[in-house]
């Protein structure tokens, strides 16, 4: 009997537990599907990735994934399962079917103020809380920020990220992130602190989000570079005076004077029609344990709730163990989170004593531990003597051996929970839109990454050592796998296929959905087909679903999109959704409008 090919494994694992649908993202290194977990049924995003395509970067995904494993906030997307093989590594996520928050801030030209400070607040209560768990983000941008159901925001993408064994107050020497995003200090090769790096890039980021481009660009590196190291930009009339302040304030080229994230949570602007600061704790922490989560599971595993506890947790580092048994707890706690019923389905079960499992199953030994529950904080009573310190010791001394500097304390700080208002939504003129500089600007000392999530504007690491400035190209990847899972899931849902070629599906207004004046769906199709040759987009049809691809010189996709027919549930007209799974924001977004215009829908 032949033996099992380890990079079959993974995805025999994958399949096991989860459906796989459409890719909602892909880059040159990683494509992101569409799954559903199926004993929760929650939709999530599985990231995949191919190790030899990786390359330099596999360390980067390394240490996204071992900073995700440390962090549980409400806006901080959540790693729920990780499966690595000798080939590839396959990450499922929090799936956010809102997108990027780039998108959205293209799709609106601009935000308002008011809209600007719900989400601004998100971002100051995210990275408020990586900051207290010792991390500086330091590639903070509108591309790693994803919209979920709820319009909240998860921040993406800590490939970049960086812990210091000393805490944050060490210095840091890596010029690393996108160089739009990236403060003074960074691009002059100074040693920085993390934390105030990342408060620049929320200046630029804040300034994105009123303005609807960036303050500091330019597709030459090197003017650009001059222009953030001088830290002058122009403030467009609309802005207010209290937005005018707060961007200088956070906008400083000495890095001393700028605003702390301390200062940003209570910061007059930020608490403007909100009655307290920003929410910075976790909801959720890491350790949390909920009991409904864990008694459905027991039932289902047919085990006691010691024994599911045990088989979740890892006790040697008393954390979660990544599998599919977390990544059951976990969802069952998001599906309780939202309302639903935390209920398995009954017809499926934790599998763990097949023979693909034997390897992986990790058993109670000698000595189980009994877990108090009542504290809703997991804590072994025996089976371990490895206490927290001892672990997040270890996992500082593995970590960032780039720092120097003197040790200095990380501020620790509570805050009562704040008040939501009410977004607003104001129609404003056409202007310049936000635009990461070209990736492909030539820029010595600079080198192309992996984008985390859905990649748009790869990020750069300028590091002293100086790299080549050339483009890593990923070959092809899953090709057949994907072709076998279109085949898989044809057979097992064909009705649900056979509806979406009838008829255009049903949905609420969103902000990537252009409303026609037409009620007749397939007229509105055909006039887009027609369209499409003529802009030379090449594409394949599911029913009314176009996905559109455009090719450079090199004959490499340089675009590709979705174009999707559909009903608008109120009022009742014909939409056509719009989606983004690669290429230049900007490119895209004036191909789409032509596309569209052309079309006279």
């Amino acid at each position: 009997m032949p033996v099992e090919r380890t990079e079959d494994r993974g995805a025999a694992e994958l399949h096991k537990y989860y459906e796989l649908y459409e890719t909602i993202g892909s880059g040159g290194f990683a494509k992101v599907k569409l799954g559903r977990h199926l004993l929760t049924g929650e939709k999530v995003a599985i990231k995949i990735m191919n190790k030899k395509d990786l390359g330099d970067d596999l360390p980067r995904v390394k240490v996204e994934i071992a900073a995700m494993k440390n962090l549980s906030h409400q806006h901080v997307c959540r790693l729920y399962h990780v499966i690595e093989t000798s080939t590839q590594i396959f990450m499922v996520l929090e799936y956010c079917p809102g997108g990027e928050l780039f998108d959205y801030i293209i799709a609106k030209d601009k935000l308002s103020e008011q809209e600007t400070r719900v989400f601004f607040r998100q971002i100051v209560s995210a990275m408020a809380y990586v900051h207290s768990q010792g991390y500086a983000h330091r590639d903070l941008k509108p591309e790693n920020l994803l919209i979920d159901a709820d319009r909240n925001l998860k921040l993406i993408d800590f490939g970049l990220c960086a812990k210091p064994k000393g805490g944050l107050g060490y210095e840091l020497m890596t010029c690393c992130g996108s160089p739009a995003y990236a403060a003074p200090e960074l691009i002059q090769g100074k040693a920085y602190i993390g934390s105030e790096a990342d408060v620049w890039s929320m200046g630029v980021l804040l300034f994105a989000l009123l303005c609807g481009y960036l303050p500091f660009d330019d597709d030459n590196c090197m003017i650009l570079y001059r222009k953030i190291m001088r830290g002058k930009y122009d403030n467009p009339q609309w802005l207010s005076p209290g937005s005018v302040i707060l961007l200088n304030q956070m906008m400083q080229v000495d890095p001393k004077r700028r605003l702390t994230v301390r200062q940003l949570l209570d910061h007059p602007w930020v608490m403007k029609d909100y009655n307290s600061p920003v929410e910075w704790l976790s909801r959720q922490p890491v350790a949390y344990i909920d009991e409904d989560c864990i008694t459905e599971m027991a039932v289902n595993m047919k085990r006691s709730r010691e024994s599911t506890m045990c088989r979740l947790i890892d006790l040697t580092f008393q954390q979660w163990k990544y599998d599919q048994v977390t990544a059951t707890y976990l969802l069952l706690l998001s599906k309780k989170q939202k309302g639903k019923p935390v209920r398995l389905r009954p017809e499926v079960r934790l599998c763990e004593d097949s023979p693909l499992h034997q390897g992986l199953q990790v058993t109670c030994r000698t000595r189980p531990a009994i877990f108090r529950i009542s504290q809703n904080v997991f804590t072994p009573t025996t089976g371990s003597s490895v206490t927290p310190q001892h672990r997040e010791r270890k996992e500082r001394d593995q970590e960032n051996k780039e720092n120097i500097g003197d040790e200095k304390g990380v501020d620790v700080f509570a805050l009562p929970h704040p008040r939501t208002p009410a977004s607003s939504k104001k129609n404003r003129p056409n202007r310049n839109v936000l635009n990461t500089p070209n990736q492909n600007t030539n820029c010595n000392g600079t080198k192309a990454m992996i984008s985390w999530f859905l990649p748009r504007s790869r990020s750069l690491d300028m590091a002293a050592s100086g790299d080549s400035g050339k483009k890593k190209r990923g070959g092809k990847m899953f090709g057949s796998l994907e072709r076998g899972l279109d085949k898989v899931i044809t057979m097992l849902t064909p009705s649900k296929r056979r509806a979406l070629r009838d008829t255009p599906r049903k949905i609420k207004a969103q902000y990537n959905v252009t409303l026609t004046s037409q009620t007749n769906p397939d007229q509105v199709l055909n006039q887009i087909l027609s369209v499409l040759p003529e802009k030379n987009v090449d594409f394949t049809q599911k029913g009314y679903t176009l996905k559109c691809q455009t090719w450079n010189d090199s004959e490499k996709v340089a675009m590709a999109f979705e174009l999707e027919v559909c009903l608008l549930q109120r009022p009742e007209v014909v939409g056509v959704r719009r989606q983004r799974l690669k290429g230049d924001a900007w490119v895209y977004k004036h191909l789409v409008e032509d596309i569209l215009s052309t079309s006279s829908i």
